[in-house]
């Protein structure tokens, strides 16, 4: 990526957030990868730290108490620990074998992180997670899954088959003291990604796009067919359309006539599985340490595809900026789906008889599990658009007895309502964001 040389050969340059005499956090005079030249005023230190805390207060008091009663974890997502508020921002990299996910971290970094393998064939064989550290080792997934001070907890919920293909790898960088960068195994084709993984990949994948703020998907000009598993994939992202970002890695490969009828027919194939009447914007590069082959698409292409790489990296240069706004984004988005939960729970509960033919009765509403929540729907005015996956939750539902689920607890109800339309927002009003 143009300039991103220049930027990271300047490492001695970057700056912290260092407390002045008065206490407020000001920018050192070293250079941020990714501050721009207007951040030069004064942060009080105690803004962002107090918004994660007021959050943090507020789930406890608030939220938990809803979430734990109505077996939320179970359903939806585990239980937030004070790690999954202190957590850095996430990166994470989607996408078929051999479309250049690992090397596009490498070529981010300017280094390859340990235990990264490139090829052609399907080289990268877990979830790895890129973090910042003291020194360069890899750790494996049982152990970072039960440190308390790394948000990975939940994923203990995918059992020893997953943690056995998770690894943490860390080292030390200034890119990673912002951002934290999570990649993938490739996407394969076929019946293999569902019978032949012995863990859940796609709600693997779902649980790491709640944490993410940026999801890159990466194709390859010759790897353009969304295969079945492919789809399944995207479809888990449901819910964080806004995170997405598309990438057309390695467009210097063809030229500039086959990129216009690659470009087309990759549009064509989203606009089936990403079921959005909006145009998702697609990034067109090639993400890796060669120089851009200017033979295929000669100057007009390079041009273009500097251009491109410039908007990407101004994407990735907010993440850190925007950070907080999406922490608090994520949370009113969980209490929102906390209190439907809530809801669906205490109905069906509601629905069952008080003595003979529980297990009929049970079976029945399991069934018509899509009746019962556009009654839910109607009866609390509720947008449809926030309730849950009919299919996931049905599978879930069947290994409960509905019959002893808590009944609707309108103190629980209420608590949420409060803390959403008065704490959350007289929070913000007391601490602005320091980075707008």
């Amino acid at each position: 990526m143009e300039g991103l040389d220049g930027l990271l050969a300047k490492k001695k340059r970057v700056a912290k957030w260092a407390p002045d005499r008065n206490g407020s956090l000001v920018l050192s005079s070293r250079a941020n990868w990714f501050s721009s030249s207007k951040s030069s005023k004064k942060v009080p230190s105690h803004y962002v730290t107090s918004i994660i805390d007021g959050l943090k207060k507020l789930y406890v008091k608030k939220l938990k108490p809803l979430e734990v009663a109505y077996h939320f974890s179970d359903f939806v997502s585990p239980l937030l620990a004070n790690s999954d508020f202190d957590a850095k921002p996430m990166v994470m990299l989607l996408g078929q074998y051999s479309t250049g996910k690992t090397t596009f971290i490498k070529h981010l970094l300017k280094t390859s992180y340990p235990g990264a393998h490139i090829g052609p064939e399907p080289t990268t064989d877990r979830f790895v997670v890129v973090m910042n550290g003291p020194d360069e080792r890899c750790v494996p997934g049982n152990t970072i899954a039960v440190q308390a001070d790394m948000p990975f907890s939940g994923l203990t919920t995918f059992g020893t088959s997953f943690l056995s293909k998770f690894e943490c790898s860390q080292m030390p960088h200034p890119l990673l003291e912002n951002v934290t960068i999570v990649d993938t195994p490739g996407v394969l084709s076929g019946e293999k990604q569902r019978t032949q993984r012995s863990y859940d990949f796609t709600g693997v994948t779902s649980w790491f796009a709640a944490k993410c703020d940026l999801i890159l998907l990466l194709f390859d000009p010759h790897k353009l067919d969304i295969s079945d598993e492919f789809k399944r994939v995207i479809a888990s992202l449901q819910g964080h359309d806004d995170k997405i970002r598309v990438v057309l890695n390695k467009a210097d490969q063809v030229d500039t006539q086959q990129l216009m009828r690659v470009y087309g027919a990759l549009m064509w194939s989203l606009g089936k599985v990403l079921n959005t009447p909006e145009v998702t914007r697609v990034y067109i590069g090639s993400f890796n340490d060669r120089p851009i082959n200017e033979a295929p698409t000669g100057p007009v292409g390079k041009e273009l595809f500097e251009k491109e790489q410039d908007d990407l990296l101004s994407d990735l240069k907010n993440i850190p900026k925007k950070a907080c706004d999406r922490r608090i984004n994520e949370f009113v988005k969980r209490a929102r789906a906390a209190k439907i939960h809530a809801y669906i729970i205490s109905h069906l509960k509601k629905e069952m008889p008080a003595m003979m033919g529980k297990a009929k009765k049970q079976k029945r509403l399991i069934d018509n599990l899509e009746d019962e929540f556009v009654k839910i729907q109607k009866e609390h005015h509720l947008p449809a658009g926030d309730f849950p996956n009919v299919e996931h939750f049905r599978e879930v539902l069947s290994g409960y007895s509905i019959d002893k689920f808590e009944k609707l607890k309108p103190k629980l109800i209420q608590a949420v309502d409060d803390m959403l339309g008065y704490d959350i927002p007289e929070l913000l009003k007391n601490f602005r964001n320091p980075y707008d």
